[in-house]
């Protein structure tokens, strides 16, 4: 009798203790009791920050389809596509598929979870003003190119004129972050090709991917995002409970305050600097930021985009990280693309020579030139 009342009972204990053991791996913590972030994550697959038109109504892609563009993308790999020889086009085009970060196609036709369409929300009147001017501008840059008087792509909406614009000695409509066909000084050229990196929200590029490696303290966690070509960045969530400080103090990256609801970390970002831009919102672009740990090798990150100046409503984004080995994958914190890189004195330095020979007689008028031209395969990628 005594043996069959002794049975269940251990049953029952250890059946307490897998329970007990499963859950601690579902919420692993730190040593001092906080839901443990900590490690190397990156996206193991491709999903497009938008849904590609053709998929409008699907919110995941069937396995064939998956198949198919995974096929047609593979067919990317060790492409070095070349424009008529000679033309502009042709001869400024610097990268190749060598330099893009094919990845598989991911189950999702989109990271954008929220408007269910998967798109960005419809621009305000008031930021579709300011985009036609600086749309404006930008087919000012290039209005007696060859890109214009060829109709490519990146004049669509221009006309050719060979005459330069009188717009090319204007100030441009606001701070540039993006390209345009004009050097005058470093803050004519894009933030990129002066080793500024964009910052938040990060979703990946294609080139290089994303990887981000998160280290908690107590009472304090970082970020370092290695993106892009080098282009790595750090940012330190405060986590003691104050607030954002005044509208007047603006930074590169945000101001991040972060809490703890549950398992999950709550970041707000507010704060942003007018001279940074993410799809046009600028500094009164606000995040708020899920980050939650779903097993020993997985984190869900989720963020609401807003800026009520910019955007009809917020949107969301949904992504699925996966933990990488922090040995082979270690990220070297080095900032190997700083401002004042050898690539901006150079782009700078050329113009004026350019100038310089035109004003004796020799060569084009650096005004007719496209000096921005890319050669790159991204228009190509069925996800883009």
């Amino acid at each position: 009798m005594r043996e069959r009342l002794l049975n269940p009972l251990i049953a029952i204990v250890f059946a307490s203790a897998a329970t007990a053991s499963s859950a601690q791996q579902t919420v692993l913590r730190t040593v001092w009791g906080e839901p443990d972030l900590q490690g190397i994550w990156t996206d193991s697959t491709d999903t497009p920050l938008q849904r590609p038109a053709k998929f409008a109504n699907q919110e995941y892609f069937t396995p064939e389809q998956r198949a198919e563009l995974d096929k047609e993308r593979a067919a990317m790999i060790d492409r070095d596509r070349h424009s008529e020889r000679g033309t502009e086009r042709d001869v400024s085009g610097a990268y190749n598929s060598v330099f893009l970060s094919i990845k598989p196609v991911g189950t999702r036709t989109s990271l954008i979870v929220d408007p269910p369409n998967g798109r960005i929300p419809p621009l305000t009147p008031e930021a579709q003003k300011i985009a036609a001017a600086e749309r404006e501008f930008r087919l000012a840059m290039l209005q007696s190119t060859g890109t214009c008087k060829n109709q490519e792509p990146a004049c669509a909406g221009g006309k050719y004129d060979p005459k330069p614009s009188p717009l090319r000695e204007a100030p441009p409509p606001r701070y540039v972050t993006g390209r345009y066909n004009r050097h005058y000084n470093p803050e004519d050229v894009s933030l990129a090709e002066r080793c500024l990196t964009g910052g938040l929200p990060e979703f990946g590029t294609a080139f290089g991917g994303s990887f981000r490696r998160i280290v908690q303290t107590p009472g304090g966690i970082t970020m370092f995002y290695d993106v892009g070509q080098g282009q790595g960045w750090q940012r330190n969530i405060v986590m003691n409970g104050s607030p954002h400080p005044p509208a007047n103090i603006r930074q590169w990256y945000g101001d991040s305050r972060g809490h703890w609801e549950g398992n999950t970390l709550v970041i707000d970002v507010t704060n942003f600097s007018p001279k940074t831009d993410y799809q046009g919102a600028r500094e009164n672009l606000h995040l708020v930021e899920r980050w939650t740990r779903t097993g020993p090798n997985s984190l869900e990150y989720v963020v609401t985009v807003g800026d009520p100046t910019v955007w009809t409503r917020p949107w969301t984004v949904k992504q699925d990280f996966t933990k990488q080995s922090d040995g082979e994958n270690r990220i070297y914190t080095e900032p190997r693309c700083v401002e004042g890189n050898f690539g901006l004195p150079g782009i700078l330095h050329g113009r004026r020579i350019e100038e310089a020979l035109f004003a004796k007689g020799k060569g084009p008028d650096p005004a007719t030139r496209d000096a921005i031209a890319g050669g790159f395969l991204l228009d190509e990628d069925p996800l883009r």
